[in-house]
């Protein structure tokens, strides 16, 4: 993306990333309409076509449902339960489905972190779309932000798998994780590297950054914790500024 904006632009771009995700043709395209163009093809030969026919699913409609139910749960814990009795199948196909979606980089999955405490929540995950427009495709909503309800879920997903590329391209390796207890304290993102534990809460609010969780700054005296909102975004998804 900086080979083609500058962090100023990106900054004023946000939105539209957002909306539309950051498959390359559709940063490429110049008209809003021509973006959604693009990632409803990409959702409708990609999802519906390659990925389907390749694992020889029969119900295309269930995984539809599926990514739809997901798509409203981004940020949240998932049941398979829950999903099952919301699809009108067995949990095991519920599992089958997310499997290939995962492998098939559609979604990504989020595990809960757990070292010590008891009550800290680590059976359940959360999923993310590996791009946020093709999640605005699936549930068909590209208004803007204004607009609508779910901005703050739309954040959380595009700072993990922005943050997922970071790592990729620097060659991080850690564990990641969300955390939470049962009692609801929780930080949206977990790193564990070299032995060290840092933890980010994702916030859309320019000025919002809410302090550590107390179990938190208790259970891991080392542990970091910030606040990524979008005043210091960049630095979390680019790293420090550099002269040019």
């Amino acid at each position: 993306m900086l080979s083609i904006y500058n962090r100023f632009d990106l900054r004023q771009e946000l939105e539209t990333f957002l909306l539309f995700g950051t498959y390359p043709d559709v940063v490429l395209a110049e008209t809003r309409s021509d973006k959604i163009e693009i990632v409803r093809e990409i959702a409708g030969s990609y999802l519906l076509k390659d990925i389907l026919a390749f694992a020889r699913v029969r119900s295309a409609r269930k995984i539809w449902d599926l990514l739809k139910l997901l798509a409203f749960q981004v940020g949240s814990e998932v049941s398979f339960n829950e999903l099952a009795a919301s699809l009108g199948v067995n949990v095991r196909t519920v599992q089958h489905h997310l499997d290939l979606l995962e492998k098939a980089f559609v979604l990504y999955r989020l595990g809960g972190f757990s070292r010590n405490l008891r009550k800290e929540v680590t059976q359940k995950a959360k999923y993310y779309f590996y791009d946020t427009g093709l999640r605005n495709a699936v549930v068909a909503q590209f208004n803007r932000l204004d607009q609508r309800d779910d901005v703050g879920q739309l954040w959380e997903n595009f700072l993990v798998i922005e943050r997922l590329k970071r790592q990729a391209y620097t060659f991080k390796l850690a564990n990641l994780y969300f955390w939470r207890t049962y009692d609801q304290q929780e930080i949206d993102w977990v790193e564990e590297h070299e032995g060290k534990l840092d933890g980010f809460e994702f916030k859309w609010s320019e000025h919002e950054s809410p302090a550590a969780p107390k179990d938190w700054l208790a259970t891991y005296r080392e542990a970091s914790y910030t606040a990524i909102n979008r005043e210091n975004y960049q630095h979390f998804l680019l790293g420090e500024q550099e002269n040019v």
